[in-house]
């Protein structure tokens, strides 16, 4: 039946106009479950209904639910972006990327004297606090309140400060009063009416901003010098430098361009991490991270996800910078400035300090997706780039690496690794003996250890199952060539890749194609691939090693009178079998527990099996 559908479907589709358009995808229960945009409806929308193997899990999920689809052909691209935008604001289809902005209003909280606290809290309650706001930027007052306390000394570690009436005194302060960030009243080095003034400057600094707090502080020091209260001048002297120190990080312009969106995307597991910094007079006045489910690639994400986010009402800048070009990057471009009213550029930037500020915002973002999947976030980062650098569709969650040992050509094996979320599954690792293949024939045995490899997963033998996002051969050109030969006559469709290494035996490049890329200008991604590369080397060299010390163990103990024992001490004594095999009786005498029998026996036995 789900045949017949999808051929049904693949029919309709086909009968398409190659016109740009918006179609509208149903479910059984005629419910609008996705809506898109083409340049050419019949090439677009015909894709879904043919091969499943390259689309996405989400896109495969949402295929599956397709009942019938509709059409609407529009004048141009433009028009088929805003229609898009309309429907998806109309009907909020479960597959589109919808953005719901349950950030809500935050607080300043200022808990009851003595010894009050100041935090960031999201809803007020009747507890005789004073709160201060509300404020829509969280990242903004958070920011703001974390340095307010700094400045002013003010307690934010757990320590109760007053049991009762009496304050809590303890003998030693925390680690916030060694670094110069607390006034420690834990420790009664301030009184009540002392921290009550610091809490009373921290809500000034709050309320009214540095410029007012700096010129009232000022007024108040040179008050105190004309006094002679000098200790009191060189502390408010200091605390004016403190603020003034916040306001030169805060407002740090990265660049010339300071009225701008910065806009990075990381994706894992099938989810995408989209972080936003708004940077406003050329300071990060706030911060959104938004996770939404893989749709389609990189671009077509990167496009919805813009043109969603700035439907909604939000301030647009004249720029957009991105960590890569969404799709249709100039009809959003015009989108855009139709909204704003006036000029909106997206830049991609590839060099200098806006490509650093890019760079900063996709670590951001990788870290706040890692935190929802419990990776970290630089495996996460390793991942994209590693993706963006071989131009995978999406970052390898389960990676297979290969590597061939052997000495001289002689006991050759196979190693595999496995690499899930950017850390080792040792579980996952296996060992091949090389049956076919001529020792040294490094690409003949890569093509008999992955034939064997994907044999096993097409009969579903456990450990073999399932089919890795990337595979990465420790070798070059020659390797990936037999390898990807094999895939062809195995109809096996894996990213396939060899790792280069230079005269030292560290990574160099990856090949594939003929073609070399530089990884090491990538440094997470270079980081990943190099640990990998030295880990598959340290598996298959184990693995040759043992099967190599078990041969010569096998051929003394084959002896008459040599066991395990006799053939360690006699391993130990000369080095190898090649020497045991040239020794004479009076030599052989020479080892440690030997016998004139087993001597004779010895000398009897290479005389026979000469090597």
């Amino acid at each position: 039946m789900n045949d017949e559908r999808m051929e049904r479907l693949r029919k309709t589709a086909m009968a398409l106009p190659l016109l740009p358009g918006v179609y509208i995808m149903h479910d059984k229960s005629d419910k609008v479950i996705y809506v898109g945009k083409a340049k050419q409806l019949k090439n677009r929308v015909s894709q879904y209904f043919g091969s499943q193997t390259n689309h996405s899990a989400k896109v495969r999920q949402m295929v599956a639910h397709v009942e019938r689809f509709e059409y609407i052909v529009v004048g141009s691209e433009f028009e088929a972006l805003v229609l898009e935008c309309s429907l998806i604001k109309q009907y909020a289809p479960k597959y589109n990327i919808l953005l719901k902005d349950d950030k809500g209003y935050h607080y300043i909280r200022v808990s009851p004297p003595p010894f009050s606290r100041i935090a960031v809290v999201k809803q007020k309650q009747e507890d005789g606090a004073r709160y201060i706001g509300p404020y829509m930027s969280s990242y903004g007052i958070k920011q703001a309140v974390d340095e307010a306390n700094k400045v002013f000394g003010l307690s934010t570690c757990t320590r109760v400060l007053q049991y009762g009436k009496k304050p809590l005194r303890t003998e030693r302060p925390c680690l916030n009063h060694h670094l110069g960030q607390c006034c420690a009243p834990c420790t009664g080095r301030v009184t009540e009416a002392e921290y009550a003034e610091r809490v009373a400057g921290a809500v000034d600094l709050l309320t009214h901003g540095s410029g007012a707090m700096i010129a009232k502080l000022q007024e108040e020091m040179m008050q105190a010098a004309e006094n002679m209260e000098f200790e009191k001048a060189a502390r408010l002297r200091d605390r004016i430098a403190a603020i003034r120190r916040i306001d030169s990080r805060q407002k740090v312009v990265m660049s010339r361009v300071t009225e701008q969106d910065v806009v990075a995307m990381v994706r894992a597991s099938g989810r995408s991490c989209f972080e936003v910094f708004r940077v406003r007079g050329g300071a990060l006045t706030d911060r959104e991270e938004y996770i939404v489910d893989e749709i389609e690639g990189e671009a077509a994400d990167r496009g919805e996800f813009l043109s969603r986010y700035y439907a909604g009402g939000r301030e647009i800048p004249p720029q957009i910078t991105v960590d890569g070009l969404p799709e249709d990057a100039e009809i959003l471009e015009q989108y855009l400035s139709e909204r704003a009213g006036r000029r909106v550029h997206i830049v991609c930037p590839q060099k200098g300090d806006q490509a650093k500020l890019v760079a900063m915002c996709r670590d951001n973002a990788a870290q706040y997706l890692a935190d929802q999947l419990g990776m970290s976030g630089r495996e996460t980062t390793a991942l994209n780039e590693l993706a963006s650098l071989l131009g995978l569709s999406a970052p390898p969650q389960y990676i297979e690496c290969y590597d061939i040992s052997h000495t001289a050509g002689q006991d050759p094996v196979a190693g595999m690794i496995v690499y899930e979320h950017g850390k080792p599954l040792k579980s996952a690792y296996r060992r091949f003996a090389i049956r076919i293949a001529k020792g040294g024939d490094d690409p003949a045995s890569m093509q008999e250890v992955l034939a064997r490899r994907f044999a096993e997963y097409k009969e579903g033998a456990d450990g073999f199952d399932r089919l890795p996002d990337l595979i990465l051969l420790d070798g070059g050109e020659a390797q990936v060539q037999a390898v990807a030969e094999v895939f062809r006559q195995m109809a096996i469709e894996v990213p396939l890749f060899g790792l280069v290494k230079d005269g030292h035996h560290r990574t160099r490049a990856i090949t594939a194609g003929g073609e070399e890329l530089s990884v090491q200008s990538h440094r997470t991604a270079f980081t990943l691939v190099s640990s990998m590369q030295e880990e598959v080397h340290r598996y298959a060299i184990g693995y040759h090693r043992k099967t190599r010390s078990r041969k010569i163990s096998t051929t003394l103990t084959a002896i008459e009178g040599v066991g395990e024992t006799r053939a360690k001490a006699l391993l130990k004594h000369f080095g190898s079998v090649k020497a045991v095999s040239g020794a004479t009786e009076e030599e052989l005498m020479t080892v440690k527990g030997m016998t004139k029998p087993t001597a004779a026996a010895i000398v009897r036995y290479f005389e026979e099996h000469p090597m």
